[in-house]
């Protein structure tokens, strides 16, 4: 008997030794299936849980998993969870609400943190869907009133869970669970049709016969609930006395922070056990527990601080105890203690009596690290990796290699066959793997593990630590396309017709099909209908809005317009091809691609690429080996992934024999870029050196000899890289960051040592010049404007100065390990920040820096806090923003209301 055949059968308590994290997680798949019903496992974490659900519908493809995630937001925050985070919750809660007797078997992943919440009674949740099919009378205001009360905000373009929009007889609607929204198309009271729709293009798909709406907020303004709301907030705090949060509830607004009376809009909450049953298979993380206990204890503390900050400040707060919002330590104990609860521990087992062990055993491990064989220069990993692959198959196991996304498993398939394994294979699920036969499963996990049957190597086992969260890729275009989305109103040009005005979009009948178009506005009042198959016509008008900017259908203005656009043209372009006919006859050396080699190095990145990374890459390796000098700018948002290109080109041109130098206009970025490059050249024969101020005059004279005779391949440093006394022996690229920030002299430098070698240039924010260079084609250009893919969505709040509040964000970001910026307007309020710092956050120590302090004062304390030396940088915002410090996640801006807009988006 297996093991997961003995866990199925289980009717009490029981403890599973020797089963490491995802050994757990397929033995509770497997076992979910065996004993049917609803199942549920607890991670300890989000990140753990995102993990479990990947691996569990790996191993069993057929079993319905359901991910349950907490809120993300922590005990008495004045913030309410995320609209994507509360769709998934109430489509989940639903869904576990509609299960009857008959329902397949199902595996409910959730984490410590969502266990112990208390929840809306199955009652509401399960009768909360609303139903609407095509050819049926539904009227507007119906569905209108259903999207208000169930959590659903409006929004002009519909593009994230819990948004919807009106448009005439058109509603467009993002419903929880799905994975993209749907278009529903009204005559009158009657739904004539319902698609999905493309929340990037907008543009329809596939067809519906009917929608089922779940609610997007565990709290619904019906009647009865701001009945019950008023009832038991008087039994529990009394007169609500001006309460701004009770008073917008009252009115049906929702307020950030109103989830936590949730106790309040019902007569009484259920917990995740009352909706799974007295009979449900519970599996519990190694350190699930120790996580519970961890939440609730963080619960009471923050209840506390709550109450005392109120009290010293003489004021009300209507903070609800912690018990009516969580589950007590004694509750969950009872709850766990009274069904087959299965606890899995790494630990060995212990011998009771008589050689009997108290439990189970999966007899699983930890899977073999490579970390030695990483920093080991004289050994090649993926040797090693293969040799380990053929000592398991060795042993009759199947070998499956886990990636964290389709192009790390496609590089994977390459690199193993560079090492003598030409038979890997790309899986989708357990099902497909043989045992002679290498596999290589998009998993996104953290560290494998081998059991009986089953070798599971991760990327991050071989790798290093993996930063990348596979989700649904846009393409750059998608992305400036939603940050230009039109909106009713918008002056718009069209290729043929010239400028008009965007007045929404249509829906009409051809040939007895719907059709969406946009309607276009013309001088006069003439209108276009454009399908939505043809938006590529149109573009944005750049100058503001006006009846008199409009062209006339049929007029001549436009079309003369135009032609002396072209004329203009094609005088650029007799320039252009002088120009590059010029570029033409330098030559440049060719790099040396070594595809092997290279692919080595790229799987080393710790993120996944995204398009336009691969994009930019695939341009610069183009260039290095065409044979001509090459000349691009990379153009993309700080964080986007400039420097991995960067770091790529480097790596094939001074494999290929020749020196890089790497120019940045601080002495901190300088350091932050030699950091990297250290990093990722490790192990490869090498020599990265560091010129600026923050090394030793010996180290600098050292360094300037090994560039002068060649020694060195290639140098990071500031413009001391330009000085006179430096000879680049073979000088092969130059990769500038920032060119913008250089001086007049310092560019003339450069063009001395830009004659005939690669140059890649790195801007967040090129100067005009360099940019029309680019877009006219004398320099090339590779923009990056897609987000990298582990990138979360900002969550911005705006509200009034909350000293709990702010305390509260910074000890959250100082406990994850992370750091934090406190931003004031004025130098002048900075004592009054550095004295709130000292006496309300005495845990955090805090830098100062501001515009008043001499350049090489401000420079240190940049780099203190980039060293991790303070929690929080209380800055005005001279905050360099052309660094990348991964740990500070938490933004704090004081008084934003003396801000411009283009402050607060720097």
């Amino acid at each position: 008997m297996r093991v997961w055949d003995s866990i199925a059968s289980q009717t009490k308590p029981v403890r599973v030794y020797e089963t490491p994290f995802i050994a757990d997680v397929r033995l509770m798949a497997e076992a979910a299936q065996k004993r049917g019903g609803a199942s549920l496992y607890i991670a300890r974490d989000d990140r753990h849980a995102f993990m479990a659900v990947a691996a569990a519908r790996f191993f069993a493809p057929l079993l319905e998993v359901v991910n349950l995630p907490a809120w993300d937001c922590l005990p008495y925050d004045r913030v309410s969870p995320s609209p994507g985070i509360a769709a998934l919750r109430c489509a989940a809660l639903a869904r576990l609400a509609s299960r009857n007797a008959g329902s397949p078997p199902m595996l409910v992943i959730t984490t410590s943190t969502a266990v112990v919440q208390r929840m809306p009674p199955r009652s509401h949740m399960g009768v909360a869907a609303f139903v609407a099919r095509v050819g049926q009378a539904v009227p507007q205001e119906r569905v209108r009133g259903y999207l208000d009360i169930n959590g659903y905000s409006r929004a002009s373009t519909v593009r994230e869970p819990g948004e919807y929009s009106m448009r005439g007889g058109i509603v467009d609607i993002f419903p929880a669970g799905m994975q993209e929204p749907v278009r529903l198309d009204f005559f009158g009271d009657e739904l004539e049709a319902a698609k999905y729709f493309d929340p990037e293009t907008q543009i329809s798909t596939m067809p519906l016969k009917e929608i089922v709406l779940a609610p997007v907020s565990e709290i619904d303004f019906s009647d009865n609930a701001l009945s019950l709301l008023r009832k038991n907030f008087l039994s529990a705090f009394g007169s609500p006395g001006g309460d701004p949060t009770y008073e917008a509830a009252r009115e049906r607004i929702r307020r950030q922070g109103v989830e936590q009376w949730l106790p309040l809009f019902y007569e009484k909450l259920e917990t995740l056990f009352d909706y799974l049953g007295a009979n449900a298979l519970i599996g519990m993380d190694p350190a699930a527990a120790e996580a519970v206990s961890e939440r609730l204890a963080q619960a009471a503390e923050y209840f506390e601080v709550r109450k005392s900050a109120a009290s010293a400040g003489g004021i009300t707060q209507h903070v609800l105890p912690p018990d009516r919002l969580y589950l007590t330590p004694k509750e969950l104990g009872d709850e766990l203690g009274k069904r087959a609860t299965v606890s899995f521990t790494t630990q060995n087992a212990p011998e009771v009596s008589a050689g009997q062990i108290d439990g189970l055993i999966s007899r699983a491990k930890p899977g073999r690290s490579f970390v030695l064989e990483r920093s080991d220069p004289g050994q090649n990993l993926f040797d090693a990796v293969v040799r380990h692959i053929r000592e398991r198959q060795a042993a009759n196991k199947k070998v499956i290699v886990a990636a964290w996304s389709h192009g790390s498993a496609s590089r994977l398939v390459g690199i193993l066959e560079d090492h003598g394994i030409p038979s890997a294979k790309p899986i989708g699920s357990w099902p497909e793997a043989a045992k002679n036969v290498v596999s290589v499963a998009e998993i996104a996990v953290e560290t494998g593990f081998e059991d009986d049957d089953l070798v599971i190597i991760s990327e991050q086992d071989m790798l290093g630590d993996k930063l990348a969260r596979p989700r649904k890729r846009k393409s750059s275009a998608a992305v400036i396309a939603e940050a230009a989305a039109l909106s009713a109103g918008d002056l718009i040009v069209h290729v043929e017709h010239g400028v008009g005005r965007y007045d929404g979009l249509k829906t009409v009948t051809v040939n007895a099909a719907p059709h969406d178009c946009l309607e276009l506005i013309y001088a006069g009042g003439d209108k276009i209908l454009l399908p939505v198959e043809n938006v590529e016509l149109i573009s944005r008008y750049g100058a503001e809005s006006g009846e008199g900017a409009l062209d006339k259908l049929g007029g001549s203005g436009w079309q003369s317009r135009k032609a002396r656009a072209k004329k203009k043209i094609m005088d650029m372009a007799d320039e252009l091809i002088r120009l590059a006919a010029e570029r033409e006859m330098k030559r440049a050396p060719k790099t040396d691609t070594a595809d092997g080699v290279f692919r080595e190095f790229s799987a080393r990145f710790p993120y996944e690429e995204t398009d336009d990374q691969l994009s930019a890459i695939e341009d610069v390796v183009k260039d290095l080996t065409s044979g001509k000098p090459m000349d691009r700018l990379i153009c993309g948002d700080v964080g986007f992934g400039k420097t991995e290109v960067a770091l790529r080109a480097a790596f094939l041109v001074a494999m290929s024999g020749l020196q890089v130098a790497v120019i940045a206009p601080t002495t901190l970025l300088a350091r932050q870029h030699f950091q990297t490059f250290a990093e990722r050249f490790a192990g490869w024969p090498l020599r990265v050196k560091h010129l600026s101020r923050f090394v030793t005059n010996k180290e600098a004279a050292q360094t300037r000899e090994e560039i002068n005779n060649g020694e060195c391949d290639v140098v990071i440093g500031t413009h001391a890289l330009l000085a006179k006394t430096i000879d680049f022996k073979r000088l092969g690229m130059i990769v500038v960051d920032e060119e913008q920030r250089f001086g007049v002299k310092h560019k003339e430098r450069l063009k001395e040592l830009k004659a005939d070698v690669h140059v890649l240039t790195l801007s967040a924010t090129p100067i005009p010049r360099t940019l029309q260079m680019a877009l006219t084609g004398i320099r090339d250009l590779s923009i990056i404007a897609t987000p990298p893919v582990d990138r979360l969505a900002v969550r911005t709040y705006v509200v009034e100065f909350d000293p709990v509040t702010i305390r509260e964000a910074l000890l959250r970001e100082r406990y994850r390990g992370g750091q934090s910026y406190f931003v004031a307007p004025r130098v002048a309020d900075l004592p009054f920040l550095e004295r709130y710092l000292r006496e309300q956050v005495p845990e955090v120590k805090a830098i100062t820096a501001h515009g008043q302090m001499t350049p090489t004062e401000l420079e240190d304390a940049m780099s203190a806090f980039y060293d991790g030396q303070a929690d929080v940088l209380l800055a005005t915002t001279i905050v360099e923003s052309g660094l990348d410090i991964p740990r500070a996640n938490t933004l704090i801006v004081h008084r934003s209301d003396m801000f411009g807009l283009a402050q607060l988006y720097q």
